[in-house]
């Protein structure tokens, strides 16, 4: 993905963007993967200024995930993106043909219990 974003943070700043906050937990749990994935995912992302981790002051172990106004920003960006993507890759199939194949895929990710996202 453009903008030095791989697909797996590009879903982390979706997720995170529909909310102020998150514990990683259930970011994992939101996004079907482990928290130590998460836990990967998010030192990345705090690494390139995308998101922020706020401590809990009560329990020093427990902290929050939100986006930075730097990842705020480059989310819309990315959807935009994301969405040419989709039309250059798929906008040839019709809409029935973009179904079967989505419901192909969930299928053989169903079947073969696929819950984690590849994170490179």
């Amino acid at each position: 993905m453009a903008e030095d974003v791989t697909v797996a943070e590009w879903v982390v700043l979706r997720v995170l963007f529909d909310v102020d906050e998150l514990v990683p937990s259930k970011l994992a749990t939101r996004m079907g993967m482990t928290r130590g994935a998460i836990s990967k995912l998010s030192d990345r992302l705090l690494a390139k200024q995308l998101i922020e981790r706020k401590e809990n002051l009560d329990d020093g172990r427990a902290h929050t995930l939100k986006l930075s106004g730097k990842g705020r920003g480059l989310v819309p960006r990315l959807a935009k993106l994301a969405d040419v993507n989709d039309q250059q890759f798929f906008g040839v199939l019709s809409s029935e043909e973009q179904s079967a194949l989505r419901r192909t895929l969930e299928k053989i990710v169903k079947r073969h219990s696929l819950n984690d996202i590849p994170v490179n």
